[in-house]
């Protein structure tokens, strides 16, 4: 009588899940964690729009626009200026105004690099200009 009744030598042939889905869930509250720190980009102000077609006098004469050519040309308003030269003329230009007068447009034609744009944008950033505002594609080029 001394046989056991409902044992057997034979392994369990399931898997066991509950680790795998403890594992699982870390991982997915690490990845939660993490991607928010990861982003990274620059800031920027999309254009709005207004029903006035006039821009005031004193506005044009302040704006200052750096043009990128195709062919590698960086021009402040109109008039052409080397790339090493860029930043000293940004802060002859801008020594006197306040951080609110403190804005450049940037245009760039539309077969230079973005890089090309970037590397404008940060030596104008460098410059110590406050705001960087990018010029769209249908702005008149006067």
């Amino acid at each position: 009588m001394g046989g056991s009744v409902g044992k057997t030598d034979v392994a369990n042939s399931e898997p066991n899940v509950v680790p795998l889905c403890d594992i699982l869930l870390v991982l997915l509250i690490i990845f939660m964690v993490i991607m928010p720190m990861s982003q990274q980009g620059i800031d920027i102000k999309l254009p709005e729009t207004s029903s006035k077609t006039e821009t005031p006098p004193d506005t044009i004469s302040k704006a200052i626009v750096l043009t990128v050519e195709k062919n590698g040309d960086i021009m402040i308003n109109k008039q052409v200026v080397s790339k090493q030269m860029l930043e000293s003329e940004l802060n002859r230009i801008y020594e006197n105004r306040s951080d609110e007068d403190s804005v450049v447009f940037v245009r760039g034609d539309k077969t230079v690099q973005f890089k090309d744009i970037m590397e404008v944008i940060d030596i104008a950033k460098g410059a110590g200009i406050a705001k960087v505002a990018l010029i769209p594609e249908l702005y008149p080029k006067d």
